[in-house]
């Protein structure tokens, strides 16, 4: 089974202070933390891709009516309070063990190594059925 578990630019449970204002040992720390947790799952066979994204700021909305050129904006806006900043997508034997990363997650330092409490989402992903070729 596969989910998505998507971290967003938003405050966790217990640190209200977006990342860029931490200490540098602090965001190394937090770094540190994730690259450790994708070692982790990919050598437990179950990571199937991790990624973070860039900021919002560089973020643009496209729009198309599939005909004319697309309408390209830039996005997402000042008043949305959560951002996709990053994901990654496990191969797990069950829902219980997503949950579980998802929490490992959540637990990731913050300012002055206590764990921030990160909102992590977790998505069952679909698969189209097969088609005969």
């Amino acid at each position: 089974m596969k989910y998505m578990l998507i971290k967003t630019y938003s405050e966790a449970a217990y640190c209200d202070s977006p990342i860029h204002e931490w200490e540098p040992k602090d965001i190394e720390a937090h770094i540190d933390f994730q690259r450790a947790l994708g070692e982790q799952l990919a050598a437990s066979g179950e990571l199937v891709e991790a990624q973070g994204l860039a900021g919002p700021d560089q973020a643009r909305i496209v729009s198309s009516d599939g005909r004319s050129a697309p309408v390209v904006t830039d996005g997402p806006f000042q008043e949305t309070k959560e951002f996709l900043a990053g994901y990654w997508i496990v191969d797990v034997d069950s829902a219980e063990r997503a949950v579980e990363i998802a929490a490992q997650a959540s637990a990731a330092p913050g300012p002055g190594g206590k764990p921030i409490g990160e909102y992590i989402e977790v998505r069952a992903i679909m698969s189209a059925p097969p088609t005969d070729q």
